[in-house]
């Protein structure tokens, strides 16, 4: 405790030896040095460069985590007492095998995710990004990105079809977190004393409708609402993965009879599994009969409204109530980038309902009109509109319709080829780019057809030259392929079916084999 103001105002005592210099050790100048920089970034964007121009056909190296533990240990400096000597080798090795052990993206062998490699001036814009290092939910941290993040939404509006003066868009990291925001301003809209008083004293508990089909963050949204699964109304789809409207009435009218108070339809345009749609024009009916907000999560399928070919897939869209699309996926950008849009504007200020002076300003003006962190649950996140923005002004729509026609058109010619085979079935028809069927030789015993299917993926991705996905569809394992790289052609899709048939047949003789020597060894 100070006993006078003298106390408060006495000088600080005379730094140590070596303290409060008033320039940094070389050392730690070195090390934000321009031109050692400069030098460092052409050599990774040479190695980049390699990595870009490789064609070759390879999936993925997956290593024993034990096994990289060691190599990525060893690359660590074992100095702990001053600033290590700037090792050019051991960057350029931390590089290699960062790239080597990664998904090859830009490989015709990678069908297995639904993100893709990205359009490589949007690595270099990530890059900027990273070293100017603006936060972009406020205007006067990130000028350039918020006034790119008023445009792409002005841009993506265009195919949405929303009155340009009332929605809104924001940027978010990832289609889990637009998905929970969404719901968050739906929520607030049905209930607006829940955001102070909670659900205390509620006639009925809050619930939501989904598709059977939908996302799981959707359902762990719910879960972080404090909605409950038991709140959660499934509704029925048809044998393609859509909800039926016929359908989703009936489930809500008995939700209502039960208590429930929904509050919100959640409907898939590209559902994660097969990449259905659902039909979001008899969906928007059914919210309007039961006065329910429309959310419509596209993280996967939106893009599709950029191509003259697919985008009546979305028939409706511009009568939901707010949309996830990812940019991310069928856009092509580094990952996470995610926009949330809303048909009404004032829904995003509605999701979160706080005051704080240390960001939020008291009196609005030019500037805090661009600001973002209001509407969304981040307050530092990164510029992640920057890259999509300079793609789109660089090259413009047409590059993204154009791929976005190629995946589609290279998933529908291998529903085609794998339909003709007849050791395979098929699962559905491809509405955009992802393709689900099974290896079913003839012969083969039902009950044994999803374990087949599930070693015959292991056994591909362990062998590093394709790498594709499963999913278990009506209680039994298919492999999925989603189809991301503009290069994937003909020719590689019959090499993928020949290698699935080469291994299910060797999965299936090892089998017979070892069933026999159980039978000769029960008989000795």
């Amino acid at each position: 405790m100070t006993s006078s103001l003298s106390d408060v105002h006495s000088p600080l005592p005379e730094p140590a030896t070596g303290e409060g210099s008033r320039s940094p050790t070389p050392d730690l100048a070195a090390a934000f040095d321009p031109d050692r920089f400069r030098d460092g970034a052409v050599d990774i964007v040479g190695r980049l460069t390699t990595y870009l121009a490789d064609r070759s056909v390879r999936g993925l190296d997956l290593l024993d985590p034990a096994v990289l533990l060691k190599a990525a240990r060893e690359l660590m400096t074992p100095e702990r007492q001053r600033i290590a000597d700037f090792d050019a080798d051991r960057v350029s090795r931390i590089v290699d095998l960062y790239t080597e052990t990664g998904i090859p993206v830009y490989s015709p062998g990678y069908m297995g995710r639904q993100f893709s490699g990205v359009v490589p001036l949007a690595g270099l814009i990530d890059l900027v990004g990273s070293v100017v290092n603006q936060p972009s939910s406020f205007y006067e941290a990130g000028q350039l990105p918020s006034v790119a993040e008023r445009l792409m939404a002005e841009e993506l509006n265009r195919f949405i079809g929303w009155d340009r003066d009332r929605f809104a868009m924001v940027t978010t990291s990832g289609g889990s977190l637009a998905n929970l925001t969404a719901l968050l301003a739906a929520r607030n809209r049905a209930f607006p004393q829940i955001w102070t008083r909670g659900t205390g004293g509620m006639p009925g508990p809050p619930a939501i409708a989904v598709s059977e089909e939908a996302h799981y963050s959707v359902t762990r949204a719910a879960g972080v609402l404090g909605i409950g699964e038991r709140q959660i109304i499934r509704l029925p789809v048809d044998r393609a993965g859509r909800i039926r409207p016929d359908l989703a009435g009936p489930a809500l009218a008995e939700a209502l009879r039960r208590g429930l108070r929904p509050f919100c339809l959640v409907a898939s345009a590209g559902t994660t599994s097969t990449g259905a749609f659902d039909p979001l024009e008899e969906l928007a009916a059914v919210a309007d009969r039961y006065g329910l907000w429309l959310h419509v999560d596209g993280a996967h399928g939106a893009s599709l409204l950029l191509s003259d070919l697919h985008r009546d897939r979305l028939r409706g869209i511009e009568r939901a109530d707010s949309l996830t699309w990812d940019a991310h996926k069928m856009l092509f950008m580094p990952a996470p980038c995610t926009l949330l849009f809303y048909r009404d504007g004032s829904a995003a200020r509605d999701a979160f309902r706080q005051r704080a002076s240390y960001v939020f300003d008291e009196e609005p003006d030019v500037y805090s009109a661009y600001d973002s962190a209001a509407k969304n649950l981040e307050c530092t996140k990164r510029p992640m509109i920057m890259p999509l923005w300079t793609v789109w002004s660089v090259y413009g729509p047409a590059l993204f319709a154009q791929k976005i026609d190629r995946l589609c058109a290279t998933a529908r010619q291998a529903y085609r080829m794998l339909a003709a085979e007849p050791d395979f079935a098929v699962a559905h028809e491809p509405e955009s780019n992802i393709v689900c069927f099974r290896y079913v030789p003839e012969g083969l015993e039902p009950g044994s057809a999803h374990r087949l299917q599930l070693e015959i993926r292991n056994r591909i991705r362990g062998g590093g030259r394709f790498f594709i996905s499963k999913v278990d569809l009506d209680g039994t394992a298919a492999l999925r392929v989603v189809v991301m790289n503009h290069l994937i052609d003909a020719d590689h899709l019959a090499m993928l079916i020949d290698e699935i048939r080469d291994i299910g047949q060797r999965v299936l003789r090892a089998g017979a084999a070892t069933r026999n020597d159980q039978r000769n060894g029960s008989h000795s």
